[in-house]
């Protein structure tokens, strides 16, 4: 890479992790979006063909393969009817649209850490017409006495489960059925956005039709948990499913083949789904063992969070500049082919302090709690002194 001046500056740190990782480094996650095209395209071939009948024809407008795949998100949700569609944000944009026009109220009561308010630019409003309204403050769910005291009607509730932002953080079952309780007493329907409702299962002991049955609708994704090409379905009641793909096709969401991102889904849901409840289990281990790590090394102000993680994603915070804890992230890295960390580190939360995301996945099953530590401790000598 070189600079204005045309001077070589040397390679980019995505750079540097791509090599990290053609070179193999062990990660405690390794989501295959970091493959060549060669190696998802053959991923699809081998692995869909115990999915699917890889000699039916293509889908065409959301027949077939995506037709299939909507019946079994249907039936794992437990509800009458799914829709698929290419992005979340458009899924959940028609979703509460379609309740607004039910309702009769375009206003939304939502966290104000929650996905629609963070990263789509104010769609909910500047698109689809509807109104926020933030119920919650902090890094946690909203509670059902906030829920009762919005100072206005609302015609719908968007649950995140889990709140990204906040740090994948759920409430407890008791909260969740309370918090849709309370709702109904406002008379509001209740969506939620489950792009990561996949993981929820180990958190609050239930099934996922069983959480699903609480909202009127949900909303999930296929990349973020299940590893899939992209894509998101919307499940609710029939009636409201075929009115979303009529805004569906009026959003452009009416693509002509979606083949390769509906079989990934599917390879997700008969591959991946099944092992997600180890790897919050293990993304528990984990987390103590960073903890454990921290302390050992002698750094005094360091967090997880959640401390025990409700879904194999959480936080870690350190009192660093991020591009000072990035860059002993990728030296370690680099020089041990031990990838620890090897996420975005964000500086947003205030001066000195730097925040990133742990994912737990398959290759995180062979890490034990000594090998972890061990991690740490080489991580935090790589830091500068702080005394």
């Amino acid at each position: 890479m070189t600079d204005t001046s045309g001077q070589d500056t040397g390679p980019t740190a995505k750079e540097r992790w791509a090599a990290v990782r053609r070179q193999g480094a062990r990660e405690l996650d390794r989501a295959g979006w970091t493959d060549s095209v060669g190696e998802r395209l053959a991923y699809l071939a081998e692995a869909g063909a115990g999915v699917y009948d890889l000699d039916e024809p293509a889908d065409i407008y959301g027949n077939r393969i995506v037709a299939a795949l909507e019946e079994k998100v249907a039936a794992l949700l437990g509800m009458e009817a799914a829709a698929f569609f290419p992005t979340g944000t458009m899924a959940q944009q028609v979703a509460l649209r379609c309740w607004a026009g039910r309702t009769g109220n375009p206003a939304v009561a939502l966290h104000p850490m929650s996905h629609p308010e963070v990263h789509e630019r104010d769609a909910l409003s500047q698109v689809s017409g509807l109104r926020p309204v933030h119920v919650g403050s902090g890094p946690r769910q909203p509670t059902a006495a906030e829920i009762r005291e919005v100072g206005e009607p609302f015609g719908a509730l968007m649950l995140e489960l889990p709140l990204r932002d906040a740090g994948f953080v759920l409430p407890s079952w008791e909260e969740l059925t309370e918090v849709v309780g309370a709702a109904r007493e406002r008379e509001a329907v209740v969506h939620f956005d489950g792009a990561r409702l996949w993981e929820c299962t180990e958190h609050f002991g239930r099934p996922l039709e069983e959480i699903a049955g609480l909202a009127d609708s949900v909303y999930v994704s296929f990349y973020k948990s299940l590893d899939g090409l992209g894509g998101a379905a919307l499940a609710g009641p029939r009636t409201l499913v075929e009115e979303a793909r009529t805004w569906r096709h009026r959003y452009g969401g009416q693509v002509f083949q979606q083949f390769p991102t509906a079989l990934s889904a599917l390879i997700g849901l008969e591959r991946t789904l099944p092992r997600l409840p180890a790897y919050v289990r293990h993304a528990r281990v984990v987390a103590a063992a960073l903890r454990e790590g921290f302390a050992e090394a002698g750094l005094a102000w360091a967090r997880v969070h959640p401390e025990v993680p409700h879904t194999h994603e959480f936080q870690v915070w350190l009192p660093y500049p991020p591009e000072v804890v990035a860059e002993a992230a990728l030296r370690q890295a680099e020089e041990t082919s031990v990838a620890l960390f090897p996420g975005h580190w964000s500086g947003d939360s205030g001066p000195c302090l730097a925040r990133t995301e742990v994912s737990v996945r398959e290759p995180g099953l062979g890490w034990t709690a000594q090998d972890v530590r061990a991690a740490v401790r080489d991580f935090v000598g790589r830091l500068p002194d702080r005394g």
